[in-house]
């Protein structure tokens, strides 16, 4: 008697499309969440600028993320098609039309040197935000996984769907446009 194969199975309708589409057992998926999660939820709030709407994608993104029909050669190959869904989840979410939600105010401070220095860095972090603002999606992008991720070219092009030649001259071209934009004093 013949051992009953996967395809075997798959025509007797044992498995349901879901269990046929997941690739990754509870365990490896818990410590892949665990590893990129926080990574991806501070990528979406700097892309988005909205913690809930940066939440909302993060869900989005691991659900795609489980239902793409994708074999993966290693870990980083793994993490960059999670960022790479995660991009094009805030690139779909800019096409839709949408309310601008006004900066929050920085509070009043009282008249210390700490304070002062809080101030200074909260300004700066505000003049960094409107800079970015006026970046192409894509730019921010490139940016945010090279300076606050410190991704490699290899892995931002990865992620990004673009080769890595051609990474090195946009990364150059957006880094121009960010400081221009700051030394202009973008306003927004």
């Amino acid at each position: 008697m013949r051992e009953i194969t996967l395809t075997d199975m798959e025509r007797l309708g044992a498995f349901d499309e879901a269990e046929r589409t997941f690739q990754m057992t509870e365990e490896a998926f818990r410590s892949f969440y665990e590893l990129t999660a926080r990574p991806v939820r501070v990528y979406l709030a700097r892309m988005t600028g909205d913690d809930r709407l940066a939440d909302d994608l993060l869900q989005e993104t691991y659900y795609r993320f489980l239902r793409a029909r994708v074999s993966f050669e290693n870990d980083d190959h793994r993490r960059n098609y999670l960022f790479r869904i995660a991009t094009n989840l805030v690139n779909d979410h800019r096409r839709r039309p949408f309310m601008e939600v006004p900066a929050t105010a920085i509070a009043e401070v009282p008249d210390t040197i700490a304070a002062a220095q809080a101030a200074d860095r909260a300004a700066r972090r505000l003049d960094l935000h409107r800079a970015m603002k006026h970046l192409k999606p894509r730019e921010r992008s490139m940016l945010w996984l090279a300076y606050a991720q410190g991704w490699s070219h290899e892995e931002i092009a990865s992620a990004i769907g673009v080769k890595t030649g051609s990474l090195k001259a946009m990364l150059h071209r957006a880094r121009q446009r960010l400081m221009k934009a700051l030394t202009t004093g973008a306003r927004s």
